[in-house]
């Protein structure tokens, strides 16, 4: 039904130009979720397009927020001062963001008619694309500027970003936007740029320096964290990290997102820059091959199991939009048009599915139910919640869980399947025997699991076959 209802939104969109809002977001209670006004959990399934308002045409972005729609992802991030020389080289129109590169001067016409070239600008194609994924129930994690333009460059500065972070609030502060600040650069040394922006957006939206008005975060390079410049500050409503493209053994996702996990004042944490798929491993495809589906659904499930607010996926050509007469970054192995179609995307559902089954907002990282951890890509992750726990096998290892622990009489376990969202009976046990092996049902690269065990006495469905939001 609520697919349903989202595409019954954007048809009539499409033919009648309206724009779909959709409820704000804040930060839970106990601040470790996001959710909407109405206090409905918000799982933050985000897809990598950072190219998005930049390289596609009107046709093209409908094609790909469609499928996205499908699959069930909640939220797209792209940028609106594009990272692959997005100030010089115009979009699908010939359309270029800002006048002389000048923050302070962005390139708007009167009208917004996409059959005058005369009338539709840049900034009415970014309001396009905005208005046709909250249509569809996509909000735009909306990054105003790649860190280029800050470190490298110094377009975005002290002096003009809070005038641009104004323009930016103004005309999408009723929009289902979250602002995502930075874009792959380090904060040191540029920190008052990046506040006065959220400033300048926060007076933007609400006509006031007011930060519950907008939802906040900051993307950092690769294996930072925004934590490291901005978690005391008040505009950083969530932290961000860049887990990046590294091995597994390397990265040890489920170590960096602990960390914030574990940070006083308590924020949530989501890593907006895992592993994507089809991506040079460690950015050396001759040592390391690409990734893949296994490698992307690792990084979920370790990334949720320990702590993160939802999960972002991307995939190495989409992010850049990669096409026959664009130059190619890093290798990519497909055009965006068949890469949106890889099965890592299709897969990220079912982790969404999987949280919303169950009562979402208890949920806490709880390793201390499995004996033996394991590492690297064997890594076993464990979470809990209000009746119930899951614990992920990231290449189907056998693992012995402390039963005991769980708090319920008589526990109902599943197999849940990441490839499929598919789940199996796998029997009922006392929690009076103790501790329990738990043989995965199948084992190799490929073959992760995630066992499921509920109070019994809640009687609830299959994991992941019904939402309880």
């Amino acid at each position: 039904m609520e697919y349903i209802r989202a595409a019954v939104l954007a048809a009539l969109a499409v033919s009648s130009g309206f724009a779909v809002e959709l409820p704000k977001l804040r930060v839970s209670d106990n601040h470790r979720f996001l959710i909407t006004s109405n206090g409905k959990p918000f799982f933050y399934l985000a897809d990598t397009a950072w190219e998005l308002f930049h390289r596609l045409d009107r046709k093209q972005a409908l094609e790909y927020l469609d499928l996205r729609a499908s699959q069930k992802f909640t939220a797209i991030q792209a940028v609106a001062l594009a990272e692959l020389d997005g100030l010089m080289d115009p979009n699908a129109y010939g359309d270029l963001p800002l006048i002389d590169r000048d923050p302070l001067r962005p390139a708007v016409t009167p009208g917004s008619n996409p059959s005058d070239p005369q009338q539709y600008d840049y900034w009415d194609h970014v309001d396009y694309i905005v208005d046709q994924a909250n249509a569809r129930g996509l909000y735009i994690a909306m990054l105003p500027t790649w860190g280029r333009y800050v470190n490298n460059e110094k377009v975005v500065t002290t002096q003009n970003a809070q005038s641009y972070g104004e323009f930016l609030g103004k005309r999408y502060g009723r929009k289902g936007i979250i602002w995502i600040l930075g874009g792959d650069r380090v904060a040191d040394g540029f920190e008052d740029v990046w506040r006065a922006l959220a400033r300048g957006i926060a007076i933007g939206v609400s006509g006031r320096e007011d930060y519950s008005a907008v939802l906040m975060s900051f993307h950092p390079r690769g294996g930072g964290t925004s934590s490291r410049n901005f978690h005391d500050d008040e505009w950083l409503d969530f932290n961000m990290h860049q887990t990046g493209h590294g091995l597994t053994d390397q990265v040890q996702p489920w170590a960096k997102i602990t960390a914030d996990y574990e940070r006083k004042p308590v924020k949530p944490v989501v890593d907006g820059e895992p592993l994507y798929e089809d991506h040079p491993l460690a950015f050396r495809a001759k040592d390391n091959g690409y990734s893949f589906d296994a490698h992307v659904r690792q990084r979920a499930y370790w990334d949720v199991f320990s702590g993160t607010a939802g999960h972002t996926y991307g995939d190495h050509s989409v992010w850049q939009m990669y096409a026959p007469t664009r130059k190619p970054v890093n290798g990519p192995l497909f055009y965006w048009y068949e890469a949106i179609h890889r099965p890592g995307a299709a897969q990220m559902q079912y982790i969404r599915a999987l949280a919303e089954s169950r009562p979402y907002l208890s949920l806490v990282p709880d390793n201390s139910i499995v004996r033996d951890l394991l590492n690297g890509p064997d890594r076993i992750a464990a979470t809990r919640g209000d009746g119930y726990a899951f614990i992920y096998s990231g290449q189907g290892r056998r693992f012995t869980v402390d039963l005991a622990k769980l708090g319920a009489a008589t526990l109902k376990a599943w197999w849940y399947n990441p490839r499929t969202g598919d789940s199996m009976d796998a029997g009922s046990y006392e929690s009076s025997s103790g501790s329990h092996e738990f043989i995965c049902p199948s084992e190799g690269f490929g073959s992760d699991w995630v066992l499921v065990l509920d109070d019994a006495s809640r009687s609830w469905p299959a994991p992941g076959t019904k939402s309880l939001l």
